[in-house]
């Protein structure tokens, strides 16, 4: 590892991946993954990837739309439009570099149908579409000799100089490690695991979002997070994996305890109701019917279409002992997506000078109030490749900005992490900040959160992962129910 770069990298997830093939060979990069390489949201999404590939039959106008819809219009228009028309050059491109699309028997990308679209634009690898864009991005990020990739290595600090910035790394084996770079973009995922139960990974901390906020940076709408109607209802597991909307695209029906179809009651459009809609029709419908159990129906279908339409679910499921061909699927709404994030511009320029955001981390403005199924790869690619497009030029116009001097390594001891806290916060945010929040229990909440994380931040505890992640969770944690607080003081 050198001393400095030209560019830190945050994540491997897609919008991590897809911003470091953007750099010419003569940039330097230094690419970070928390974990595994593959280990991220982007791995687990299932549906595919909104573009409008079809002029013929569908429109840009009509995306947009679509997207302003499942938004409740609080989206930045400009945003919307700029990952509407840019966003299909960014799919061909995956195309291109060899992600398998599913294809029609003539050749051209297929395209479904998901919950809020009002056409057939989402193109799809089975129902690994994550992974398969992962997994090829990654490939093409090793033949890129100027890209240098740390794995299992925590950003755990970041301090910002007046030529770019001095990151602490927390290295495989436990120890410390500091170097520099002119820019950074950080592309760190959700904060999934504020919540008892989500569908994002084990990376899902919000770390990229607590140190922007240490530096500074404005952080907006942190408190709009979606809730997937239709996670896997797992007994015991806190990471639940998603029945992916695209089932409901290809016509699964829920039921409630009875076997009643009720999604209408609550909404004309049913199951493909925006995610929002869908799961507040079944938190209404739990309390009307006094019970939590819901389902999935799609064994009308033939055994061979969902097999072949939905491998990966159709495992997953049988490995819970539920066959998807002719049995129904226990779901329940649990923590999926975040809206808001780091603050960031059309060219995903934060508040701080040389610090960028991507991806789920950020706040684009492009989701508005709830993300419509299947723009989130899209904002990713989109929104990384622009925060490339920026720093290369920022880098052409100053090719010699000064860090200057600072150490090889700092000392990380410290007393041992008392355990709970992580689990009291999600407890205490799961129980005031779910599907149909309870605004009377947020005060009480927030309050104990600050003092958890007061105890982190003055207690004197030896710098590791479990101490970062905790930190890292009880600050999002925080800066959510603020913002409950601040919209319910206007109201």
């Amino acid at each position: 590892m050198k001393k400095q770069y030209d560019v830190l990298i945050v994540g491997s997830g897609a919008a991590g991946l897809y911003a470091a093939i953007q750099f010419p060979p003569q940039v330097e990069v230094l690419l970070l993954s928390k974990r595994e390489l593959t280990l991220s949201n982007s791995s687990l999404a299932q549906g595919g990837v909104a573009a409008v590939l079809d002029l013929q039959n569908d429109a840009y106008a009509l995306h947009v739309q679509d997207t302003l819809t499942a938004g409740k219009s609080k989206n930045n228009v400009q945003a919307v439009e700029v990952l509407v028309q840019e966003g299909p050059g960014d799919v061909l491109r995956l195309k291109e570099i060899g992600v398998d699309f599913d294809r029609e028997a003539d050749g051209t990308l297929q395209k479904t149908l998901e919950a809020g679209h009002s056409r057939h634009r989402i193109v799809h690898h089975k129902d690994s579409t994550g992974k398969a864009i992962v997994d090829t991005l990654l490939a093409e990020v090793k033949r890129h000799p100027n890209v240098t990739i740390c794995e299992n290595t925590l950003l755990y600090s970041l301090e910002k100089r007046e030529g770019g910035f001095v990151a602490g790394l927390l290295m495989p084996d436990g120890s410390s490690r500091l170097t520099s770079a002119r820019f950074c973009l950080l592309a760190t995922g959700g904060i999934g695991r504020v919540y008892q139960y989500t569908t994002n990974s084990a990376i899902a901390t919000g770390d990229g979002i607590t140190l922007a906020h240490r530096l500074g940076a404005k952080i907006r709408h942190l408190s709009w997070i979606q809730f997937h109607p239709t996670a896997f209802a797992a007994e015991n597991d806190r990471e639940r994996f998603l029945i992916s909307e695209a089932v409901r695209g290809e016509g699964a029906v829920l039921l409630n305890c009875d076997g009643e179809r009720f999604a209408e009651k609550y909404d004309p459009r049913g199951e493909l109701a925006p995610r929002d809609v869908v799961s507040n029709a079944i938190i209404l419908e739990s309390r009307f019917k006094h019970s939590e159990k819901f389902y999935l129906d799609i064994t009308h279908k033939g055994a061979a279409f969902v097999k072949n339409r939905f491998p990966m679910i159709y495992e997953n499921c049988l490995k819970e002992k539920i066959d998807i061909t002719t049995q129904w699927i226990p779901v329940f709404p649990c923590q999926h997506y975040l809206m808001g994030g780091i603050d960031v511009d059309l060219y995903a320029r934060t508040s701080i000078d040389r610090l960028y955001a991507a991806g789920e981390c950020s706040h684009t403005g492009v989701h508005g109030a709830n993300r419509l199924a299947s723009n989130s790869l899209l904002e990713a690619l989109v929104f990384s490749r622009r925060a490339a497009e920026d720093i290369l030029k920022r880098l052409q116009e100053d090719p010699s900005a000064d860090i200057g001097e600072f150490p090889d390594s700092e000392d990380l001891s410290g007393a041992p992490l008392p355990h709970g806290h992580r689990t009291e916060i999600r407890r205490l945010i799961q129980d005031c900040h779910f599907v149909i929040p309870e605004p009377d229990k947020v005060p009480e909440s927030l309050q104990r959160i600050r003092e958890i994380l007061d105890d982190l931040e003055t207690g004197g505890y030896e710098v590791n992962r479990d101490f970062v992640e905790a930190r890292s969770l009880a600050t999002v944690a925080a800066i959510i129910l603020e913002e409950v607080m601040e919209e319910h003081d206007a109201e």
